[in-house]
Formats: C-alpha cells, sequence, structure tokens
C-alpha cells in the first residue's frame, strides 16, 4: 500500500513507523503548503493502493480531506474539531463516490471503552447514578475537550435520557453546580500524557469508574493504517464501528 501522510508530527511520524513495519511506502509526507505544491501527489492518482492518512490540525484537516476528494484518493482522517463541517463531507461523499474513515480516537482499546460506555449510561438510567467525564492529555493538544471526550459524552447522551447536553467545566458528579440534565466534562492539560479518559457513575451507595489510559501513540498509529487497509478497496463512509464490526 502506498501511503501520503497529512501531518508529519509526532503521530504522522508514529504513523509511518507503524505502516513501514507492515510492508507499506511513504510515498508523500505532507506539513505545510509548500510540501503539498512540491508533493507531487496529483501524479499519484494513477498509482495502485494509495491511501491517505490525515493527522494535521484542526485548521487543515478540512481542507486536507477535500483535496483527497480532488483527487479521488481515500483518506483515513484522525484529526477532530472539524466535524461541523461533517454533514458536508459526508454529502460530497456520497455524491462523488469518495472513500472516507473517520475516528475520534483510532485504538482498539478506546474503541472498546466507548462500547462500554454506551451500555454504561443505558444500564445506569433508572438507578440514582450521576454521570460525570473526566479526560487528560499533555500541554500541546489544542482542542479541549478532545474529540474523544466528545464521542463518548454524545453516546451517554444518546443512551441516556436524563442528559439532554454536554458541557466543559470542572464539576464532579454529585456537585451542586451540576445541572441534573447537563453532562459535565473536565479537561486538563498537563505534562505529557498521551491519553486518559474516565466516566464515573455515582449513586448515593457506590461509584462505578470507566477508565482507558494510552500509554503511547502507537495504538493510534496502528489502528489508523489498520483502517487505511481496510478502505483500500472500499467507497463511501466509514468508521471505527465498520472495521470492528460492532
Amino acid at each position: 500500500m502506498n501511503i501520503i501522510l497529512f501531518g508529519y508530527g509526532k503521530m504522522g511520524h508514529e504513523v509511518e513507523q507503524i505502516a513501514l513495519q507492515r510492508g507499506h511506502k511513504i510515498v508523500a509526507r505532507i506539513d505545510s503548503e509548500e510540501d503539498f505544491n512540491s508533493s507531487g501527489i496529483q501524479n499519484l492518482t494513477s498509482t495502485k493502493d494509495v491511501v491517505a492518512i490525515e493527522f494535521s490540525t484542526p485548521a487543515t484537516a478540512l481542507d486536507n480531506i477535500k483535496r483527497c476528494f480532488d483527487l479521488n484518493i481515500p483518506v483515513v482522517c484522525g484529526t477532530t474539531a472539524w466535524y461541523e463541517h461533517l454533514n458536508e463531507i459526508k454529502e460530497r461523499c456520497e455524491r462523488e463516490k469518495q472513500t472516507l474513515f473517520y475516528a475520534p480516537n483510532f485504538s482498539i482499546g478506546m474503541n472498546i471503552t466507548f462500547m462500554l460506555n454506551r451500555q454504561l449510561a443505558k444500564i445506569t438510567e433508572n438507578y440514582g447514578y450521576k454521570l460525570s467525564l473526566t479526560e487528560t492529555h499533555h500541554i500541546h493538544k489544542l482542542d479541549k475537550p478532545s474529540g474523544t471526550a466528545v464521542k463518548l459524552a454524545e453516546d451517554i447522551l444518546t443512551n441516556n435520557k436524563n442528559y439532554n447536553s454536554w458541557e466543559l467545566k470542572q464539576c464532579t458528579s454529585v456537585d451542586e453546580q451540576c445541572t441534573n440534565d447537563i453532562l459535565p466534562i473536565e479537561a486538563i492539560r498537563e505534562g505529557e500524557y498521551f491519553g486518559i479518559h474516565e466516566v464515573k457513575a455515582v449513586s448515593d451507595c457506590d461509584i462505578i469508574s470507566l477508565r482507558h489510559e494510552a500509554f503511547s501513540r502507537k495504538g493510534f498509529a496502528s489502528g489508523a493504517v489498520i483502517a487505511a487497509e481496510f478502505i483500500l478497496d472500499k467507497k463511501g463512509i466509514f468508521t471505527m464501528n465498520d472495521l470492528l464490526n460492532c
């Protein structure tokens, strides 16, 4: 498989390492407008088995996806904080028969946590539990809350009718400042944490804690490369649910 890397920071380097280990080839590394203009990726559209993997910034991800569509190159996108444009991208993808795989988190372990979170939200709905969410990342992460935290929160809203919205605030699940129908998210930026996400369900009797911690970027990078392998011969819009068949 021939891979174009959009974003060649820490995640891009990790994806490159995993891709090479799995026998793939990196044909372009794009980290700026100058890189794009000199990359020659326009000449790769006729090359067999070309896929783009996008881990750039919220400010550039949308344009990078559109560029891939312009060139009919399948794209795996791990950048978040651009999802307000998701419907627009989905419509174009379907209309032009393009290929997009997007996910707030490509870690297999985190996606298992997503599944458990949906079950926790559903089961605790009628038993007096108050839910809250905390996420911790390194000081360099730009978006707050993380795309992973937003995914966890939205899944809770879908599966637990006690909550109508989420709000970024410092608030425990039993704190008086928490409005009953608002799910509180606390976002912490400190140190060099790769990502910790914890959902708590607190009642008068006990506390349930669902926690995932990433030890490195390897899990995210591996999942992204596996996603690229998955979409190579496909058209349409895909997520980790399609990859994991859940």
